[in-house]
């Protein structure tokens, strides 16, 4: 999952894959303003076909939150 996500981030933020980790930081360290945000919501729903809630988006501070959500909707 992780993989996914990462290469998800760094084509959508263009920034260089290594610098996508699990603690990165989406906002502070990949650089992702709110449109950014809310184009990886619409690109992850589209991919995994589920519905984020706002609440969920909500508490996505880093890599890891977002690949720990979708783990846990997979299961």
């Amino acid at each position: 999952m992780f993989e996914e996500v990462k290469t998800i981030l760094s084509r959508q933020l263009r920034v260089a894959p290594e610098k996508v980790t699990l603690d990165a930081h989406i906002k502070r360290d990949l650089h992702a303003d709110s449109l950014d945000i809310l184009q990886l919501l619409m690109r992850l729903e589209d991919d995994y076909g589920v519905v984020i809630p706002d609440q969920a988006l909500a508490k996505f501070e880093t890599v890891g939150d977002v690949v720990s959500y979708l783990d846990s909707i997979e299961k």
